[in-house]
């Protein structure tokens, strides 16, 4: 059974772009896959916490001896954690802010990667534990930034999907949207096309 996680990360709410193509997809991926279930987190509106020392410790505390304070914690880091190991389909909305992730993702990122769990230290390096998932990366952007060195957004994402085993990384792009209403609505049209394509191939 196809079950989709939809992570969404845009401040601008019902106006984001990146929210409402990622939408699209989870649609389309619904639609042709029935008994398909949804899970949604807007990070947005519901951050989780940036990593400090407090959470560190919590994290890395032996179950027995952790507070109240540590076991609310974890509990939240086991949550994310358990959402991407049912998810069979992860859907990320991530505009580019500054070159690279909005931090509320990289956030999730950080409850995500936990050392045992969903990756383990092997003499040949890190590997990833959570494997036979499909991701796809719904970006947009002010300007025209595919390929080029100042985009550490999907480089970034590629990299810490990968580091937790997850490699089938599709991305969608939608560029150059503060450039004018033309160029704007060309890239709109060709990330929706591209979505389309996406959802028609999965559901084959």
């Amino acid at each position: 059974m196809t079950r989709i996680l939809e992570l969404t990360t845009s401040v601008a709410g019902d106006a984001s772009a990146s929210s409402a193509l990622a939408d699209r997809l989870v649609r389309q991926l619904l639609d042709r896959s029935p008994g398909a279930t949804l899970v949604r987190r807007d990070l947005a509106r519901d951050p989780l916490p940036h990593l400090d020392a407090a959470r560190l410790a919590a994290l890395a505390r032996p179950a027995a001896e952790r507070t109240d304070a540590d076991a609310r914690i974890v509990a939240e880091a086991d949550a994310v954690i358990a959402e991407v190991a049912a998810a069979t389909d992860i859907v990320i909305a991530a505009p580019m802010y500054n070159f690279t992730a909005p931090s509320t993702l990289k956030s999730w990122f950080d409850h995500l990667a936990r050392a045992g769990v969903t990756f383990r230290y092997t003499a040949d390096g890190p590997r990833g534990l959570l494997h036979g998932k499909r991701a796809y990366l719904v970006t947009t952007r002010g300007g025209l930034h595919r390929g080029r060195p100042e985009d550490h957004l999907v480089p970034y994402v590629r990299t810490m999907l990968g580091f937790v085993g997850i490699d089938a990384l599709e991305v969608v792009y939608a560029e150059g949207l503060a450039l004018g209403t033309a160029p704007r609505d060309a890239a709109l049209a060709a990330a929706r096309t591209e979505i389309d394509s996406i959802a028609t191939r999965r559901a084959a």
